[in-house]
Formats: C-alpha cells, sequence, structure tokens
C-alpha cells in the first residue's frame, strides 16, 4: 500500500506538474541553458541572504505617503512570534542595524552627557531630524531577540560624530569615536555578539546630504579597527571592520581601498537602480532585461578595484531597496519584485559578493515582512528558497532562445549536484529550457537502497539526454513561483500552484517542491520564477565542497 501510495502521488505531481506549466499560455519556444561547470566564477558567504533593520520614526514620509509604521529599531515590537519564526527560519539572517539616520544616534552609555530622546521631524536639519538616541535598555532588548532568532548583526556607527558640515556640504575634521568606543565596550560586556561593525551611510563619494573624503575615511577606519582590536582583546570571535556603506563611485573607493588595504575587511555598497519610489513606471524597468543587467557595471567595477588592489577586504551589498525613499506599495512589496530581488542576487554573486543585505526586513514598501502584522512578502518566500538552495560556488551560466531569460546557477547548497534559476520577464510565452554543459560532468543514479550508483559521464558541450534506461528514474526538484490570480502586484505568491501563508500560529509554510522527470526540459511559464535543484548532475565545481556528505553518496 505504502509503495503504491507514493508511486501514484509522484504521478499526480508530474501531471500537475505539467498542467500548472501549460495552463499558464498558449505561446511557447525553447531555450538553452549554457552552464559552465569546470569552475566557479564566484564563491558566496553560507549566509548571503541578510536585510536590514532601520532607525525610521513613524513621522518618515515620502511623497505624502508615511509606509514606515512601528518598524523603526526604537519602536519595532519584539514579541511577535510570526517575526521571530521568520528570522528564524534562516538559521542564519544576518541583519544590518543602519540607514540614514545611523549618523544622528547617539548611544546612552556612561559617556553620554545629551538627554536620551528620540528622533523628532525638522525639516530644517540634515535627513530631515534630529538627533536621536539609543537607550541601553533598548539594546538589551535587540540583542535578546537576535540571540533567540539566531541572526548575525551588522551593527552600523555614527560616523559624522565630531563633524563640522562645511559650506561646501562636505563633513571636514577626524571621526569622534568615544561614544561609540563606549558603546562598543557596554556591547562586549554584555557578551553581545556582533558580527560586524559597518562605520557610516551614504557619506562616501558624493555622499547623501555630506560626504567624506576617502582619506579621511581612511584614517577613521584605521581608528575604527584600533578600537575593535582594543576592545575585543579577550574575546575570541572578533567583528569584521565594515565600510563604506554608500553608493559605488569609481575613483573614491579606489583610493579609499587602497588606503585600508590592512584595516579593512568588508566593503560595503547601495544599490537603488530603479530610482524613486514615486515612479509609475518601476513594473516596466523592472520587467526590462537592460535596465536589470545596467547595475552589473556596479558589481564588476567594485570587483576588478578588489581584484587589482592588495586589499583582502570582500565586497558586500549592504543596502538595497532598489527604488529609493521606501519604495513604492504594490510593487517593491508584490509578486513582481522577485524579478529585480532574485536577479540582484544572482548578479552580485556572478561578481563575487559575498552577502547581499534587502533594504529592510520589515519597514517602508520594501520589507521581506510586511510593516503591519509581518506577515511575509512575495520577496521573502524567494529569499528563504534561495538560502535554501543556492549554495556557495557560483558557475557561469548563459540562455540562448529568448533575451527574456536571465539565468543563474550555483552548486546546489543540500547536495553535490547543482541549483538552476530561471526568471522568464515574457509575459505571454512559455520557454523550455534544455540544459548544456561546458564541462565533463556525470549523471548519478541512486538506489534506493542509497548503496549502489549508475554513473555516466558526459564530456564536452552537449544538450543532456539521459542514457536508455534510467531516464524514468532520475528526477530534480522544482519550485515554480507565480503571482496569485496572475496579478503582478499582487502581496500574495504561489509555489507549484499552492499559495504560500503562515499558519494561525505564525509558523513559515513548508516550500516543498515538484518532482519532475530529468529527461524533461524546465518549462517556465510567462512571469514566473523557477528554482531548479538537480541532485544527481555533477560538475567539477562542486566536487569536494559538501565533505559531510561524502557518506552519504557512498
Amino acid at each position: 500500500m505504502g509503495f503504491c501510495f507514493w508511486v501514484c502521488f509522484i504521478s499526480l505531481l508530474n501531471f500537475y506538474s505539467l498542467s500548472f506549466v501549460s495552463s499558464q499560455a498558449d505561446a511557447s519556444a525553447e531555450g538553452t541553458v549554457f552552464i559552465d561547470g569546470k569552475a566557479p566564477i564566484g564563491r558566496i558567504d553560507d549566509d548571503f541572504i541578510c536585510a536590514t533593520l532601520d532607525w525610521w520614526p513613524p513621522e518618515k514620509c515620502d511623497y505624502g505617503t508615511c509606509s514606515w509604521g512601528l518598524a523603526g529599531l526604537l519602536n519595532l515590537d519584539l514579541n511577535k512570534n510570526l517575526f521571530l519564526n521568520a528570522v528564524k527560519a534562516f538559521s542564519p539572517l544576518k541583519i544590518r542595524l543602519g540607514g540614514t539616520l545611523q549618523d544622528k544616534v547617539i548611544y546612552d552609555t556612561d559617556d553620554n552627557q545629551l538627554p536620551c530622546t528620540s528622533f523628532v521631524k525638522n525639516t530644517s536639519e540634515m535627513f530631515g531630524f534630529t538627533q536621536g538616541c539609543l537607550p541601553m535598555n533598548r539594546w538589551d532588548d535587540l540583542n535578546s531577540f537576535f540571540q533567540k532568532a539566531g541572526a548575525k548583526v551588522i551593527f552600523g556607527l555614527n560616523a559624522l560624530a565630531g563633524r563640522t558640515i562645511a559650506s561646501d556640504g562636505s563633513a571636514v575634521g577626524a571621526w569622534n569615536y568615544t561614544n561609540a568606543e563606549s558603546f562598543m565596550q557596554y556591547t562586549v560586556d554584555k557578551n553581545y555578539t556582533i558580527h560586524g561593525w559597518e562605520l557610516g551611510n551614504e557619506l562616501c563619494g558624493s555622499g547623501v546630504g555630506t560626504q567624506v573624503s576617502a582619506d579621511q575615511y581612511a584614517a577613521d577606519t584605521a581608528a575604527l579597527q584600533s578600537i575593535v582590536q582594543k576592545i575585543y582583546q579577550n574575546v575570541d570571535l572578533k567583528p569584521l571592520i565594515i565600510t563604506p556603506g554608500g553608493f559605488y563611485d569609481s575613483d573614491w573607493f579606489t583610493e579609499y581601498i587602497d588606503k585600508t588595504n590592512k584595516s579593512l575587511d568588508v566593503v560595503t555598497h547601495h544599490i537603488y537602480n530603479l530610482g524613486p519610489g514615486v515612479d509609475d513606471h518601476l513594473v516596466g524597468k523592472i520587467l526590462d532585461p537592460s535596465v536589470l543587467e545596467g547595475v552589473s557595471g556596479t558589481f564588476s567595477g567594485l570587483h576588478n578595484i578588489i581584484k587589482n588592489s592588495t586589499t583582502s577586504a570582500a565586497a558586500w551589498v549592504g543596502e538595497a531597496g532598489g527604488a529609493y525613499n521606501s519604495g513604492h506599495n504594490l510593487v517593491t512589496n508584490a509578486f513582481v519584485f522577485s524579478f529585480w530581488y532574485l536577479d540582484q542576487l544572482g548578479m552580485a554573486s556572478k561578481y563575487d559578493t559575498k552577502t547581499y543585505c534587502r533594504q529592510s526586513l520589515v519597514g517602508g514598501n520594501y520589507g521581506l515582512l510586511n510593516t503591519t502584522n509581518f506577515e511575509p512578502n512575495p520577496d521573502y518566500y524567494s529569499a528563504l528558497l534561495w538560502h535554501r538552495l543556492m549554495g556557495r560556488n557560483v558557475l557561469s551560466t548563459s540562455f540562448t532562445g529568448t533575451d527574456k531569460i536571465r539565468s543563474y546557477t550555483h552548486c546546489a547548497k543540500q547536495s553535490k549536484g547543482i541549483t538552476l534559476l530561471l526568471i522568464n520577464l515574457n509575459n505571454s510565452t512559455t520557454v523550455q529550457a534544455k540544459l548544456a554543459f561546458n564541462s565533463t560532468m556525470s549523471l548519478r543514479h541512486k538506489h534506493r537502497s542509497q548503496i549502489s550508483h549508475h554513473k555516466h559521464r558526459i564530456h564536452k558541450t552537449t544538450i543532456i539526454k539521459l542514457p536508455q534506461g534510467i531516464d524514468g528514474k532520475i528526477r530534480r526538484e522544482e519550485y515554480h513561483l507565480t503571482a496569485k490570480d496572475g496579478n503582478l502586484q499582487s502581496q500574495s505568491m504561489l509555489l507549484n500552484g499552492n499559495i504560500l501563508s503562515v499558519n494561525s500560529s505564525g509558523i513559515i509554510p513548508h516550500l516543498e517542491p515538484l518532482h519532475v522527470k530529468s529527461a524533461k526540459p524546465i518549462m517556465v511559464a510567462p512571469l514566473s520564477i523557477v528554482f531548479t535543484h538537480m541532485p544527481d548532475v555533477t560538475v567539477p565545481a562542486c566536487k569536494n565542497i559538501h565533505p559531510t556528505l561524502d557518506l552519504w553518496m557512498k
């Protein structure tokens, strides 16, 4: 009875898979994914996915809309079970604490002589708000939450302390780190683990509001490193030194990286390549391959600067919300934004970016979670699938047949196989994608006993065609993402035709794949996204990266 159940169940899933895909549109086209599996072209952190929490108070408004609510670091409700579960699901999630107002935050440690008051809206002040203060009891509460959630915390320090603003708008003088040093010492004394200390927000290059020269920023970075070395001298786990957290500027970054080659662990930059959140043409931009590809110059530029320098620092995207000034409701928090977001993750990985921090985890109109009730928005599930499926090694991937398919491949995270991400920007055509590999590859069939195998090696560039006799046994896992009712601006996402939603207890749903015969082309419906995990397709770039799985595979 058990055997019959599973055979029937799998057959039903295969039927459902085909009917689900074919029902999306009548038009179809063929294409080929070319994957070079000889060697990785990039390598990401195992905890590549990162999200931000910001300082904005409820009075933060853009274009007449106030979208932050109680999502700021000083007022966020840390007792919601759903919020905790959403973070724990990543095990771990990197969380970057920062944003525009971080450079106006004082820390209420013993050295602070100023009143500890919240931010107050004042349009005559830089960034539109007065100075704000982080009470230490709030810092305690935040760390209690992060510890329960298993988060890795990156804290953005106030880099404008001690500086004056010159008539040309630049910030002059050295960083006064007295208050920051006291805050860091408090953090260590409380045994709070900080993954990294980041200095400043959007003060590099031409800056936002004001700017600091590369030479001065390098000196301040050296000061931060010195403080960290002193405070953490008896602590085993040392935090990363992270800067500058701003928009890429080739000349500024070149000079800065050259002058911080011994004091810097991570170079962070921000991405808002879609323009202002008020733009009514955001959906069109998101679905335009040339717009998506346009930001590749930023990734490649920074990658080349690092590669041609003596620094050992890695590149991160420290903040990326796509559309600046809090995003756009029903666009940057809706299904359509997963086209932009997952393409960003794939492109960043190609250029050896180690971590990608999404603005925001919650808050504004671009949160992974709903600002009011913490229900996951579509991009939350996109991020979670990426985190679970896409391994560290990045493979060179291209697609022929249409320019409306965006394609990315990584070694799989939980097997010795590969995971392929296909994004179909076409609104009317289902793409039948075949695979080709420019390397020696093997197809491995594992018997039910998990003891013996059939291996079939394929050489040179070739379209996969499974040998006779096993094409019905080797299967892959597919995760098809579509919008509810075909509405791109829906805040509900379907996985393999089923709506994703949390239950009444705030439990994140299981993300179950379809099991499809590997001999079949991958069917990518119009305006859909497909993750395909192929555990039995192994390439040289993915060998020996899962030593703990060796016994399982023998």
